[in-house]
C-alpha cells in the first residue's frame, strides 16, 4: 500500500466524519443563532440559556439522523473492508 492509497483512505474518512457530523453541527449553529438573537433583543444576559436549547437540538438531530448515520458508516466500513485486498496488492 502506497502513500496515495493511504491518503485516499484518510481523505474519505475525514469526508465521512464531516458528512456525519454536519446535521448536529448545523442544528447547534442555528439554535445558537436563534438564542443569541433572542438574548440580544430581550437583553437577557444569562450564560446558561444558550446551552440547554443546543443540547436538546443536538440530541434531537442525533435521534432523527441515527438511521442514516448507521447506514452511511456501515456502507463506508463494508466498502473499506472489500477494498483492503486491492489496497494490499
Amino acid at each position: 500500500m502506497g502513500v496515495q492509497e493511504v491518503a485516499n483512505i484518510l481523505r474519505s474518512a475525514i469526508t465521512m466524519v464531516l458528512l456525519i457530523s454536519a446535521p448536529m453541527l448545523i442544528g447547534a449553529l442555528l439554535s445558537g443563532f436563534i438564542v443569541a438573537l433572542f438574548q440580544a433583543t430581550t437583553q437577557i444576559n444569562e450564560q446558561t440559556l444558550a446551552f440547554v436549547p443546543k443540547i436538546v437540538v443536538v440530541l434531537t438531530m442525533l435521534v432523527i439522523f441515527s438511521p442514516w448515520i448507521a447506514e452511511t458508516l456501515s456502507e463506508f466500513t463494508i466498502n473499506l473492508y472489500q477494498n483492503i485486498v486491492t489496497y494490499l496488492y
